[in-house]
């Protein structure tokens, strides 16, 4: 996951300074999701359910991260293809339903874990966090597909906001 933010960094970083932004949002929400998970470089070989306020600032970085997708740059995207192609747009209304799942499932999950992680079990805990984390990868594939036609086939009409 990292790799990719990097790497989607290199490729469209300047090109709009919402994308940017929402990048960097990324960026913090995978080292936190890593933290979360112990995974490296963060591995702690953990036996227990992490800090509460870990989670939470987790959590608060992941509704972040979501709320500047939906209501910042895939407006900005959609507006954008409807205006300059419809192929374009077709794309953007194809991906949103697949983005929304992995939406559903980390409010879900920020419902769960937010405020009462102390009740739930850590195996539970593990499991929906894996979960989340591949709809995470998931879904940053299908943005990183958004941002990719507004980048190749917009950028001439694009202005950085």
């Amino acid at each position: 996951m990292y790799t990719r933010v990097q790497t989607a960094q290199k490729k469209w970083g300047g090109s709009l300074t919402a994308i940017d932004n929402w990048l960097e949002e990324r960026q913090q929400l995978i080292v936190s999701y890593c933290k979360l998970a112990a995974l490296p470089p963060f591995d702690t070989k953990r036996t227990t359910l992490p800090a509460q306020a870990a989670v939470q600032e987790f959590c608060q970085l992941m509704v972040d991260y979501l709320s500047a997708g939906h209501f910042e740059v895939y407006e900005r995207i959609v507006s954008e293809c409807a205006v300059n192609g419809t192929d374009s747009r077709k794309l953007a209304d194809s991906l949103y339903p697949k983005i929304a799942v992995s939406t559903d499932l980390a409010l879900n999950f920020n419902d769960l874990y937010a405020d009462h992680l102390s009740t739930r079990h850590s195996a539970a805990f593990d499991r929906e966090l894996s979960a989340l984390g591949q709809a995470l990868e998931e879904r940053f594939e299908y943005e990183d597909e958004l941002i990719n036609t507004l980048y190749e086939k917009h950028t001439d009409t694009s202005v950085s906001a």
